[in-house]
């Protein structure tokens, strides 16, 4: 069963790098803009984040096999669209389609693993779902430059979305005979519509200025978007907080590894996703590395990433609380490592100097990455797994986007135009300073979120 399950983490994060990897050919076959360029990888990021509390939430009320088998076959027709699409709006569309059809799948994979595993094998479970992460990352740059390149059949760039549909097919047959059947809905109240309009318009109105901004050269109306969300989601607020049966369910913020591990998680997904953005930009564009040149840069980060997650999981399981301080203070070693290289070597630097520092960065977060994915769900009840896992993978992505807007345009600003390797290389040193900022606030909030409560009156003997 866990396989087919994965394999929706795998195929939305896959499809969530590999549009990178294939900009060019999409660009050349479809005469695509910059505009709708942005729309094929912003509108995806964000119908999927938005997605993610509904879709959750619905896993709770209506089934979470049954959302997960519609997500997993809508998501296969989705990418299908996406296959066949002739031109750049029915190309966005589709993508539309593809980030809110994975939306309704995801949620429900760490609620499985939660709600169907017993306790002893959670940690199993959660290990492989790490390899799976590090599979579909390195993927989306590794297999879609393959895939781009070879042009097999002649389909080009469509390869890359129409390889989910035998995924999906296989995956579907495999849920169906193995997933429970005793999953079903824990209520059976009316869907809470106006709470899914609040959250999926006050994160619009944050993640669509976040991913066009920087193009559009931050113009007024772009904060003036932003700020708009605040008030949307004051009320939304207001409005959860009365509902029977919200989507964003406000008891979930009652215990403090939730409550402080969403931030952590938020800030860690900040360097987290920028990383690869920035490393892949300096690849290509300060050492004018091809893009599958540029995806197995990625390698070892990767195959480090999912050993620590596979094979280390019971040294990671014995740190206990402290995985996600550790692991965020051995990331911090890396980028460490990395801004020195680039400070001392500048434009006389290779691929080959930055790998060690990487590598660093991999076994940092595989350390980190699961440690804080469990702990903010550690006490959260099976019949909330769903919303609970809705809201994490929302901030996720809303963290990734807002890292990867904020510190990619810093990036940029520092790199100008027309510039050379040296220039690239100074622009990721200062990348680098950045993100250590993020990853040093993640370790000081974990600790903060398990820090031991202080008790008062007369101690207690368990018996």
């Amino acid at each position: 069963m866990l396989p087919a399950v994965l394999s929706a983490s795998f195929m939305t994060l896959f499809d969530f790098n590999v549009v990178n990897v294939a900009a060019p050919a999409l660009q050349h076959d479809l005469h695509t803009g910059e505009a709708a360029l942005q729309m094929v990888v912003g509108g995806y990021a964000f119908t999927y984040a938005a997605g993610m509390v509904i879709g959750g939430r619905l896993g709770d009320q209506v089934g979470r096999r049954r959302m997960f088998l519609v997500g997993i076959t809508t998501f296969a027709i989705a990418s299908l669209l996406c296959g066949l699409a002739q031109s750049p709006g029915q190309l966005v569309a589709a993508r539309l389609l593809q980030g809110l059809t994975g939306a309704m799948m995801v949620p429900q994979v760490l609620a499985l693993i939660n709600s169907v595993f017993p306790v002893p094998e959670r940690p199993r479970a959660m290990s492989w779902f790490g390899v799976t992460l590090a599979l579909g990352a390195i993927a989306g740059q590794v297999l879609g430059g393959m895939l781009v390149q070879a042009d097999l059949f002649g389909l080009s760039w469509r390869a890359i979305f129409l390889i989910n549909v035998p995924i999906s097919v296989a995956a579907v047959i495999a849920t169906a005979r193995l997933l429970p059947r005793q999953l079903r809905g824990g209520s059976r109240h009316r869907f809470d519509v106006l709470g899914a309009l609040g959250i999926a318009g006050s994160l619009g109105l944050v993640l669509v200025p976040l991913t066009l901004g920087r193009e559009q050269g931050w113009p007024a109306w772009i904060f003036a978007l932003m700020a708009a969300a605040v008030p949307v989601f004051a009320a939304t607020l207001w409005w959860e907080h009365r509902h029977t049966e919200p989507v964003l369910d406000l008891r979930l913020f009652s215990s403090r590894a939730f409550a402080v591990g969403l931030p952590a998680t938020a800030t860690f997904m900040m360097f987290f996703n920028s990383f690869f953005l920035i490393l892949t930009v300096f690849w290509q564009g300060g050492l004018k590395l091809s893009a599958l040149g540029a995806g197995l840069a990625y390698l070892p980060l990767g195959v480090v990433f999912g050993l620590v997650s596979l094979v280390g999981r019971g040294a990671v399981t014995r740190l206990g609380a402290r995985a996600v301080p550790v692991g965020s203070l051995i990331v911090a070693v890396g980028l460490i490592g990395l801004a020195v290289v680039l400070h001392v070597l500048r434009g006389d630097i290779t691929v080959g100097w930055l790998l060690p520092g990487t590598s660093i960065v991999g076994l940092g977060s595989g350390v980190a990455y699961l440690s804080l994915i469990s702990s903010v769900l550690t006490n959260v009840e099976p019949s909330r797994a769903g919303a609970a896992a809705g809201v994490l993978n929302t901030t996720q992505q809303f963290a990734a986007a807002t890292g990867v807007a904020v510190l990619g345009s810093a990036f940029f600003a520092s790199l100008g135009s027309g510039a050379g390797p040296a220039a690239y290389a100074r622009s990721t040193e200062l990348y680098m300073y950045l993100a250590l900022i993020c990853v040093l606030a993640t370790a000081a909030l974990a600790a903060f979120a398990h820090r031991p409560a202080t008790r008062s009156g007369p101690a207690t003997v368990a018996g």
